[in-house]
């Protein structure tokens, strides 16, 4: 006994290092010349000055928390910050592993299974501290809300309020995580309904479990949102915060995509899009619910044996098993179907780039089959009312995810540190509990539902690990040929590329260095807006003004607001760094006259007197 436990807790042990260490695999793989860099250049050079109010206030707090981070031993390089980053990822897996082992009684291989699956679909820069930031307190969150409303702590409820009031200022579009207070109504309502009965309850002591339990959260949700504005008031005064917030709203002009009718139509279009294999799938299930109902009827008319029943001898347990072993070979050959209808791709098993092929759409039929589960248990009449607690925030937490993203359904694939443990633990519970179900004359047997469940789910297990161990972020796509570093500089010190991209990265940094250009304000245009901070140039006004959602009166105003600090201050004039390459443009720039924000540049150019100083394939630089 003793023995088993103490390999039980070396066990768990070693879950416990793996998902502290495995979000760090990547910190020193490829150069993101998109997100990864903007985000710390903004942290670096987080204010009015140098940010675009509009992104400085929508996801102040995760702006200020970047911004101490830099501050940490070594991370004054990209590694570094990718490894204060990264931790955030191991605090998500280790918070929701302990919440689901200790909290939700689950065995520590199924929440192991679980975080291991969801840290591998972490497919964002984990410098986006505004996507995990949100993630961090979201989870807070649910572990409060379950503590405070099955333990009865009101304490817990306010602090779930803070956690949701303050993201409200790590990324304004967080607005819609207020709906989690649908779960607290559905628990009070599912605990009122089972406890009436025997205390003889009625609605008075229902509307006033609700009212306190709702109060508790809005306490705690209005509180953080007050001390958070009066402190923004305070330091930046609140008619700049509500000046950026209403150029956000504003954004949706230009980029479609944000708006929220968009976000919410978008997100379940996915999901519509996947019933062609929801469907078909369905047919395959269905084909062997009828194949074992009716070998069964056979077996009770021949052989008199009892419906279900495994028969125990002769022609009659040749034939079950011969079913069994069929369907078995079936529910194998479902995933080779998949792989040669082009469902998903093998990329990761490749030496080239692996892009999100392999899990996107394993991973929202994964995210229709936690809905369905989460239905199922929260409508079953025998589920506790903590389990339609935790079915219900579950089931909120995907869908509230993608709202705020133009993303569709990858955010809800970011966020499964719940979610996927709780997946694997019902279909668990499923395997292990159900068996079959009388409908009039015919027994329904679960071994088809459950062999085809079991492959689905080891597919997916093996698409998302192999996505996992080998994509890294790197302008929206994935990195390859990492044989290449850049030397020289500080900041990429051992960072492993493409051998092309590290030429043009280092010869771009022997320009600016021969040129004494370091510490100069940058205009960067064409998706480079990393290279702030890999240079160390702070942006004049925005690093990523080629984004839809940065409009061109936006833009056109920042020019020439620059315009007038070179006339009034005698500023040193920005550098103008542009990516040759960008959107199908030719080396030589032709085709831009349909870019009005280039041609901004371009005429803000001529008006100051900039020429061309250096270019090479991929950059041009002007001073």
């Amino acid at each position: 006994m003793e023995r088993e436990k103490k390999r039980g807790n070396l066990l768990e042990n070693l879950f416990i290092v793996i998902l502290a260490f495995y979000p760090l695999r990547h910190i020193s793989w490829g150069l993101d010349l998109w997100d990864t860099g903007y985000n710390y250049a903004n942290f670096q050079y987080m204010g009015m000055e140098h940010m675009d109010p509009m992104w400085l206030f929508s996801t102040y707090l995760a702006n200020a928390v970047g911004n101490l981070l830099m501050k940490l031993p070594r991370a004054d390089s990209l590694i570094g910050m990718n490894f204060y980053t990264g931790l955030l990822v191991s605090a998500l897996a280790l918070a929701g592993y302990f919440f689901c082992v200790k909290k939700l009684k689950m065995p520590e291989w199924i929440a192991f299974l679980g975080e291991f699956v969801a840290v591998s679909l972490c497919w964002c820069p984990t410098a986006v501290l505004y996507n995990y930031l949100t993630y961090v307190l979201f989870l807070g969150c649910v572990i409060l809300l379950y503590e405070g409303l099955t333990k009865d702590r009101p304490i817990c409820l306010m602090l779930a309020g803070i956690c949701l009031g303050a993201n409200v200022l790590v990324r304004f579009s967080n607005l819609p995580q207020a709906a989690m207070i649908l779960a607290v109504w559905a628990y009070d309502g599912a605990d009122w309904y089972q406890e009436r009965g025997r205390a003889g309850k009625g609605e008075e002591s229902l509307f006033r479990r609700l009212g306190q339990h709702t109060f508790w959260c809005f306490a705690g949700y209005g509180s953080a949102l007050l001390a958070l504005f009066s402190y923004l008031h305070i330091r930046y005064g609140m008619a700049n915060y509500v000046a950026g917030i209403k150029r956000l709203f504003s954004m949706t002009e230009n980029a479609s995509a944000y708006k929220a009718a968009s976000m919410v139509r978008n997100t379940f279009e996915e999901y519509a899009e996947n019933l062609y294999w929801v469907f078909r799938i369905g047919i395959i299930l269905a084909a062997g619910l009828v194949l074992f109902a009716v070998s069964g009827r056979f077996m009770e008319k021949i052989w008199n044996i009892t419906s279900g029943k495994a028969p125990e001898r002769g022609a009659a347990k040749a034939l079950w098993r011969g079913i069994r072993i069929l369907w078995g070979a079936v529910s194998a050959a479902v995933p080779a179907w998949l792989y040669i209808r082009g469902f998903c791709s093998l990329e990761f098993l490749q030496n080239g780039p692996i892009q999100y092929g392999p899990m996107q759409r394993p991973g929202i039929l994964f995210l229709t089959l936690t809905l369905v589960i989460c239905a199922v248990r929260f409508f079953h009449k025998g589920s506790a009312k903590e389990e339609r607690l935790i079915s219900a925030m579950v089931a909120l937490v995907v869908l509230i995810t993608p709202l705020g993203s133009n993303n569709r359904l990858m955010p809800s694939l970011n966020n499964l540190f719940v979610a996927a443990p709780y997946t694997f633990w019902q279909s668990f519970r499923f395997c292990k509990n159900v068996t079959e179900r009388r409908i009039g004359k015919i027994t329904v047997n679960a071994f088809p539902a459950k062999s085809v469940l079991c492959v689905f789910l080891l597919f997916c297990v093996f698409q998302f690990a192999g996505f996992g161990v080998k994509f890294s972020f790197a302008e929206s796509t994935g990195v390859y040929q990492l044989t290449a570093c850049v030397e020289g500089n500080e900041i990429l010190r051992n960072i492993k590329m493409n051998p092309q991209k590290a030429e043009w990265i280092t010869e771009l940094m022997e320009c600016v260095e021969k040129q004494n250009l370091q510490g100069r304000e940058v205009i960067l245009y064409g998706g480079i807006p990393a290279l702030s901070y890999y240079l160390q140039m702070p942006p004049a006004f925005n690093s990523w003004s080629d984004l839809v959602s940065y409009s061109y009166e936006t833009m056109e105003a920042a020019l020439l607001q620059t315009e007038d600090k070179l006339r009034k201050n005698g500023k040193e004039r920005p550098i103008v760094l542009v990516n040759r390459l960008f959107n199908g443009w030719t080396k030589d720039y032709k085709g831009l006259e349909q870019d009005e924000k280039w041609q901004l540049i371009s005429d803000y150019m001529d008006r100051n007197g900039y020429t061309l100083t250096w270019q090479n394939d991929k950059f041009a630089l002007y001073e």
